[in-house]
């Protein structure tokens, strides 16, 4: 197994595991093909805002995840956020989140080699995903996210 940046004739097959995972994990706000090629291309366009990565199998690509920075003046550097892993069901079990967020966690990806700090997020419902990140040494952080949506203008 490996993880690996993901390419732009690839952006379809993305997409449609993009929207599976929000079929599976409801977010507030419904993601829409759109916004998941419009996410793909910005991070292309503009490295230093994260890459989107993906692993593949026999059957082709297997799972995808989305990996986005910020400065985090707290801890004195950049961090690196998961904003979004997926990995097909046919997939799931075999090691390949652990792979990508351990792999993350010890500097052995070519992303966030520097980063001070991992992070992500887990929906209260998804047991699974919250396991496995706890099974990987990740702990609530004692902060509550808190998120405003401004008025279209």
């Amino acid at each position: 197994m490996t993880w690996r940046k993901l390419y732009e004739e690839e952006d379809e097959r993305v997409v449609d595991q993009i929207l599976a995972l929000y079929e599976e994990d409801p977010a507030p706000t419904p993601m829409t093909r759109d916004k998941a090629l419009r996410t793909l291309r910005r991070l292309r366009a503009e490295p230093l805002r994260g890459v989107a990565v993906g692993t593949t199998s026999d059957g082709g690509l297997s799972g995808y995840a989305l990996l986005c920075s910020f400065w985090s003046n707290e801890l004195g550097g950049e961090v690196c956020s998961v904003d979004e892993l997926f990995v097909v069901p046919a997939a799931r079990g075999q090691g390949r989140a652990s792979e990508l967020v351990q792999g993350l966690c010890t500097r052995r990806w070519p992303w966030f080699r520097n980063a001070v700090a991992i992070e992500l997020e887990v929906t209260l419902k998804n047991d699974r995903a919250r396991r496995l990140y706890e099974r990987l040494g990740f702990r609530p952080y004692q902060n509550a996210l808190m998120r405003a949506l401004p008025t279209p203008g």
